[in-house]
């Protein structure tokens, strides 16, 4: 295995004009592959601190906090429909992007969406692929760098570029495995949700999902929904984290037990009479009064959860078997065949509306659920492996 270590300096690209080549080289390239270093940990949107780029045969990284520095080239490099951009475990880097640009990167690939269809599991590391595609060892000592901080070392810059040197190469093995089974559109759907810019938006008035409420109730929710908006709009436009503006249970806290006044607003965990008596506390208590206010027909609603009938609990554990069983002999995560979710909802309904039950994932363990739930396929052990027989 090769250990990546900064035998020479490393390039770094630093002014308009060397980027503005670079991103031409690039443009006649069949594909790049890509990495982003970023900050978030003060901040709401994510500062971007560096880009690596390779291309087939030459790499570097990009300080996008070097003054002056003219990204333009990269963006367009990212639009270029000639040229596919590969990433890794992309939702955050896409992300960036989008911000900066409005725009997805298109075509994009994203390798460990390609690897759950070539046997490496639901959510392979880079490091799995790395070492076991490319034969590389990454130094994870720079893992932790402050990559805003200048000058970085070769050392830093080594493990940062090692992201898309070796991405090269998991990215063509990984394409060789899909192309020879046939399996390219098996990872369509997952792409389109990356190449959807709704992927990307934050709507505040969705913010209350994400607080995962136990409690039901609509007076609840609808205040958690006021709360949680403004703490996203005042997160966004102060560009602070989330948790820096109120805690999440702070806002669970209004929610259970919404107060009338700033009085009541400092007896809440985590707030001080200064902070009620404030700007932030009369917006929050105005967004409770939304919430209070809010008429019935507005109230968000909790996803039901579906009832399993009595009886079926066997017949999941089943499902649940047969699925491990046909992921594994098809060498497909499990992941992106059916969730727990979407086998409840199979052995309560032959006709459910979910993607195990279309297509290529019917094709693959659909069908087999479908007969295993009405007797005519059977699981019996064989030594050490399970086998199917059908009756």
């Amino acid at each position: 295995m090769n250990m990546v270590t900064p035998k020479h300096p490393v390039h770094l690209i630093a002014d308009s004009a060397t980027l503005a080549d670079f991103c031409s080289r690039l443009a006649d390239a069949p594909f790049v592959t890509i990495d982003t270093e970023f900050l978030r940990d003060k901040t709401y949107w994510p500062i971007l601190c560096l880009v690596q780029l390779a291309g087939p045969n030459e790499a570097a990284a990009i300080d996008a906090l070097a003054e002056g520095l003219d990204l333009t080239p990269l963006f367009e490099l990212l639009e270029n429909p000639q040229v596919v951009k590969v990433f890794h475990a992309a939702r955050q880097d896409v992300e960036i992007f989008v911000r900066l640009t409005g725009k997805v990167p298109s075509p994009i690939v994203d390798t460990q969406v390609v690897a759950m269809v070539c046997g490496f599991g639901d959510s392979a590391s880079y490091e799995t692929l790395a070492s076991k595609l490319a034969g590389a060892r990454i130094d994870k000592s720079s893992r932790f760098t402050d990559w805003s901080h200048r000058p970085l070392t070769d050392k830093q810059l080594a493990y940062a570029l090692s992201d898309v040197t070796h991405l090269r190469t998991v990215y063509e093995k990984l394409q060789q495995r899909v192309e020879k089974s046939g399996r390219s559109h098996w990872v369509e759907d997952e792409i389109a949700i990356l190449t959807d810019p709704r992927t990307y938006r934050v709507d505040p008035e969705n913010a209350w999902i994400r607080l995962k409420a136990r409690s039901d109730k609509p007076r609840f929710l609808a205040v958690l929904k006021e709360v949680a908006a403004w703490r996203e709009r005042e997160a966004q436009s102060r560009d602070l984290p989330r948790n820096r503006v109120i805690k999440d249970e702070t806002i669970l806290e209004i929610a259970a037990h919404p107060p009338r006044d700033a009085e009541a607003l400092s007896r809440c965990r985590g707030l001080s009479r200064g902070f009620a008596d404030g700007k932030m506390g009369d917006g929050i208590l105005a967004a409770v009064k939304r919430g209070l206010d809010m008429p019935e027909a507005d109230i968000p609603r909790l996803a039901a959860k579906a009832d399993i009938p009595q009886g079926l609990g066997p017949i999941i554990e089943l499902l649940r078997v047969l699925l491990k069983l046909r992921c594994d002999e098809n060498e497909v995560a499990q992941k992106l065949i059916a969730n727990a979710g979407d086998l409840e909802t199979i052995a309560a309904d032959d006709n459910a509306d979910i993607p195990a039950l279309r297509g290529w994932r019917r094709e693959i363990f659909g069908d087999d659920a479908l007969k295993l739930k009405h007797g005519r396929l059977a699981l019996t052990a064989a030594g050490k492996r399970v086998k199917l027989i059908e009756l």
